[in-house]
């Protein structure tokens, strides 16, 4: 159950990551240049309040200076590869090992 569940959040997330991919790419094609969407900027364009509320939290429960620039450079990053980043390590997480075979040591 709990795989399934992952390997559901790891479609979710690859379809997000290939949606906003695509996005990019009309962008970059219609104005003759590479656009890449930062997932800060789609986050704040999505649900302003969210991301304030998230940014709060972690100022109020993290005090390492380390985690915080790792959401900073999170944020920085295109939308997409974070949502590829996200699909894989969901995947890996719900990932099921093929039975072993009948010739197996």
């Amino acid at each position: 159950m709990i795989r399934f569940f992952f390997r559901a959040l790891s479609f979710l997330a690859l379809l997000l990551a290939v949606v906003t991919a695509a996005m990019d790419s009309i962008q970059s094609v219609s104005s003759s240049e590479v656009i890449l969407t930062p997932f800060g900027s789609a986050w704040q364009d999505l649900d302003a309040q969210s991301l304030d509320r998230a940014q709060e939290i972690l100022d109020r429960h993290v005090d390492q200076a380390y985690v915080l620039a790792a959401v900073d450079w999170t944020l920085r990053q295109p939308t997409f590869s974070v949502f590829l980043a996200l699909s894989l390590i969901f995947w890996m997480i719900g990932y099921r090992r093929p039975p072993p075979s009948r010739f197996a040591a």
